[in-house]
């Protein structure tokens, strides 16, 4: 992965447990059209939000004053309601904005948080909204150190929210269950999911709902705010989110600790692994991989796959890199290596990408019983023209958001994009400030921005 000022699309990945900023193949973003939206804080990097839930679409971002916004329109129309919220962004790139819509049409807005207490909204009339309307708590109870809000869907299309109650090195992950007709929120489960214990917290890939019916999730475990003290790649899955069980099918007794939990790799701290680089993807055979890296013998940085095969899980180390990204700190920073899950292609072929700084982004085939490398296959070289940075404001760089909605039409989709200075380490920066940027809704071709 390179961060670059010359063009290359950027992303804020923000909804793993982690904020990172990573740069977008080329052969994933081809844009068609382009609406904007609104001028928007580019000062440094945080995740904005875009849901289409079609005849509607929602926008969630920090205007130029750094305000919360949350705009809507119908998709026939270039015109935006908006509703301003009464929350404004700081320097933390890790604040970035959550969005979901429940069963009755009522949205759901929750963001601007890192270690602070819930701030949570939800409109008052279906699809509509300029009736957002900040609600206070959810449940009650462990909202007071709120960060790494997440909404998602549960077995039964119920909305359910995440998040770590806590912070770096000492959290656990909560979760609440949403009952759209009495409008109350809910504990899933009596404890947490994981309990750092106030040691240590995990951070998480997934839950991912796999080919198998099981909602899988990864995690490592970090001891303090030094990312160089992520250890331990850890997994858990469950058919319901309520009731979890390791690899073998034995039933978890909640909460999940670091002595209970199943260790896939024991990966020390300092062994160059990484929260967001801990990736959860399925082979033909419907078996979940658990892709990552860290340090090989001599110290280099190396992917690898783990896959459980008859009871005990294979760890394959595939790359042969001769560098080491030498990372440590609190705080956003921007990532020199990304892993991405490996993939099933529409021709059945096994295939896995990443990014380096080193050697920027590729593709290869991989062997599917053995995992091991075939092949470097092309990416298309073509950069489309929204890609290239339009500000003059020396460090700009393009960002790219994908949409959380299930809208595909003969291939297209939507997806935001913006401009921004790179990661602070959560830190002010003194000015000048740039410019604010243009926010813009494009329908994109053969697009996931991530």
């Amino acid at each position: 992965m390179k961060l670059t000022t010359d063009g290359g699309i950027m992303c804020l990945i923000k909804s793993l447990g982690f904020i990172a900023v990573i740069q977008l193949s080329a052969a994933c973003q081809d844009l068609l059209s382009c609406i904007l939206v609104d001028n928007v804080w580019s000062g440094h990097p945080v995740g904005f939000a875009l849901l289409t839930d079609a005849p509607r679409q929602y926008v969630g971002y920090y205007d130029a004053e750094r305000r919360m916004v949350i705009a809507q329109r119908s998709l026939d129309s270039m015109e935006w309601a908006r509703q301003v919220l009464d929350e404004t962004l700081e320097w933390d790139s890790h604040n970035y904005i959550e969005m979901a819509l429940d069963a009755t049409g009522n949205l759901h807005v929750s963001g601007n948080m890192h270690g602070h207490p819930l701030k949570y909204f939800r409109t008052l009339v279906p699809y509509d909204v300029t009736t957002l309307e900040r609600v206070p708590a959810m449940v009650g109870k462990d909202e007071a150190k709120v960060t790494y809000p997440f909404f998602m869907k549960g077995p039964q299309g119920e909305l359910i929210f995440k998040y770590r109650d806590g912070s770096s090195g000492s959290g656990n992950e909560i979760y609440n269950g949403y009952d759209a007709a009495s409008q109350q929120w809910r504990r899933l489960m009596d404890t947490p999911l994981v309990d750092g214990e106030g040691q240590r917290n995990a951070y998480f890939d997934g839950p991912v709902l796999g080919p198998d019916g099981y909602y899988h999730l990864a995690w490592v475990w970090r001891e303090t705010r030094d990312c160089e003290t992520n250890h331990d790649v850890t997994y858990a899955r469950s058919r319901d989110l309520q009731h979890w069980e390791n690899s073998h099918g034995t039933v978890y007794t909640l909460p999940i600790t670091l002595a209970t939990a199943e260790i896939v790799d024991p990966v020390p701290v300092g062994g160059g692994l990484i929260n967001g680089n801990v990736r959860l993807g399925f082979d033909a055979e419907k078996q979940v991989v658990i892709s990552y890296h860290k340090y090989d013998a001599q110290g280099n940085s190396q992917v690898s796959n783990a896959r459980l095969e008859n009871g005990a899980w294979l760890i394959s180390q595939i790359t042969h890199w001769e560098f080491r990204w030498n990372f440590q700190g609190p705080g956003a920073i921007p990532f020199e290596v990304h892993v991405d899950p490996i993939q099933i292609m529409d021709d059945g072929s096994t295939t896995q990408e990443w990014s380096t700084k080193e050697n920027g982004r590729e593709r290869w085939r991989l062997d599917p019983q053995t995992l091991a490398l075939i092949e470097r296959m092309d990416l298309p070289s073509k950069r489309p023209s929204g890609e290239a940075v339009r500000s003059s404001f020396p460090g700009m760089q393009v960002r790219s958001e994908k949409d959380t909605g299930a809208y595909v039409v003969d291939g297209k989709k939507y997806v935001l994009r913006w401009e921004s200075l790179g990661p602070n380490r959560d830190r002010a920066r003194e000015k000048p400030w740039p410019e604010a940027s243009g926010l813009e809704v494009c329908l994109v071709a053969n697009g996931d921005p991530h």
